[in-house]
């Protein structure tokens, strides 16, 4: 499918989809009730639920932090969209010089090779920075760049999930006055890494172990850090409904933590900046009891319609296949004692994903309780219905020459003129029968007569 088409059909969907998911009222009442959530002293934190993302719990959401390694969970995105896992990673100087030393790091040497798998491994169990620097410098040469090129598409990336308080300078966290983000936009990236089935299977695992390299004949064990999800230091802070995250500090951060969790169809990242010690991970762990116990999902029908089943065809109604439909598994997240009754449905036509045509947006008392993509559905459209010519390279040309055209009429007049001739002697069939009937007897009355004059004129010339 061409631009063109693309836009025109997009276009005309977006109105069809406007057309067909508000026709239904949803009128909002004024009493309605969102859980406020524990008293936590940590000073920025955010609660997103993943599937839809909405904003369950918030504190100094649009504060700006020093992100400290949490930085690390845009590097592992951006590796994972752009590179293949088993690419070759060499180190370069500046790789081994600019990241070790006192930082987290896991001694690698100059030229090392390592796949990119092996140094996402690296870089959110042990938080290697040295991985991380090799990582963006491949991935910006890959691109046709440098180092400077990867942390441009960073800030690019993080503008496209709608941050706007991320300032990135470097791809590993590493203290600079320049390099800082919030909570909300930590949740956002944080949120769009999760969906990732590579990313999520990294970010759950406790150990791993990189096999000998060039430069390292012995295996390299890696621990994760995450005290929710792995035992590595202590055991006090398990969590059994945790599934990963990333640790991360500075002094100047702060502790800062990204952690994820899911139960009773609930998936929620919760990160906290800015705090310290142990509360990182008994806030966390408080908000995220909070939000399982004060929220639900809700299912989003196909009329668009909060709290409707989604019904299978019966065969029955319109023939007709819609232009449009909702994303797969669509859902919201509301209090549990809310009335779905309440809840409102806009249509959002701007900073749309990919494959998106149009988006509903549902709020609940102020609040978004979740957003859903209306996409393209598998219904073929007809060009010819909405503009006046197919384009070129759609229309079938058939070829006719003249000489065949020629050959055909003859053959049609040969046909015709032969069915007329059979059609004739068909009709005459008996009269012809008979005319030769009469010439066979006046032939055979004459033929004696003929013979005896030319015995005559035999004999005739013998006596001559």
């Amino acid at each position: 499918m061409n631009k063109r088409k693309s836009r025109w059909k997009r276009g005309f969907c977006a109105a069809l989809a406007a057309m067909c998911l508000l026709a239904v009222p949803t009128d909002a009442k004024a009493d309605v009730y969102w859980p406020e959530g524990p008293t936590i002293t940590t000073k920025s934190a955010i609660v997103i639920e993943v599937n839809s993302g909405a904003i369950l719990y918030e504190k100094n959401g649009d504060q700006v932090n020093y992100p400290a390694s949490i930085t690390k969970v845009m590097t592992t995105l951006l590796a994972l969209e752009y590179c293949d896992l088993e690419e070759v990673v060499t180190f370069s100087d500046d790789a081994i010089n600019l990241n070790q030393g006192d930082t987290s790091h896991i001694a690698r040497d100059y030229g090392e090779q390592m796949t990119i798998k092996e140094c996402l491994y690296a870089i959110m169990l042990e938080s290697a920075n040295e991985c991380s620097y090799a990582v963006a410098e491949h991935v910006g040469e890959k691109l046709g760049g440098n180092y400077q090129t990867f942390i441009d598409l960073m800030n690019e990336r993080a503008k496209e999930l709608g941050c706007t308080n991320t300032h990135f300078t470097n791809a590993n966290g590493l203290p600079d006055e320049n390099h800082w983000t919030s909570a909300h936009d930590m949740g956002l990236i944080s949120a769009e890494a999760y969906r990732n089935e590579t990313y999520r299977i990294i970010v759950g695992t406790r150990s791993y172990r990189i096999p000998p390299t060039n430069k390292h004949k012995d295996i390299t064990p890696l621990n994760n850090h995450h005290a929710m999800i792995s035992n590595y230091k202590t055991n006090a802070y398990l969590y059994e409904y945790a599934t990963g995250g990333k640790t991360g500090y500075t002094q100047a951060a702060g502790a800062t933590l990204v952690s994820y969790a899911e139960k009773d169809g609930l998936t929620l990242v919760c990160v906290v900046m800015n705090t310290f010690g142990a509360d990182q991970y008994i806030e966390t762990k408080n908000l995220f009891e909070h939000c399982f116990q004060n929220f639900q999902t809700v299912s989003i029908g196909e009329s668009g319609n909060a709290g409707e089943e989604q019904e299978e065809e019966t065969g029955s109604g319109s023939s007709y296949e819609s232009f449009v439909k909702l994303e797969e598994n669509a859902q919201i997240v509301l209090p549990v004692a809310a009335d779905i009754s309440d809840v409102e449905m806009t249509l959002v036509s701007d900073d749309l994903s990919e494959d998106a045509v149009a988006q509903l947006k549902y709020t609940y008392g102020g609040h978004v309780a979740g957003c859903v993509d209306v996409v393209l559905s598998n219904a073929q459209v007809e060009d010819y219905y909405f503009s006046g010519k197919k384009e070129e390279s759609d229309v079938n040309v058939i070829e006719i020459k003249t000489s065949d055209i020629l050959l055909i009429l003859g053959a049609i007049v040969v046909l015709i003129a032969l069915i007329i001739g059979i059609k004739c002697l068909y009709d005459n069939y008996y009269v012809i029968l008979h005319s030769m009937e009469v010439r066979k007897q006046r032939k055979d009355r004459f033929r004696p007569i003929s013979n005896r004059k030319k015995k005559w004129r035999k004999r005739d010339r013998m006596f001559k």
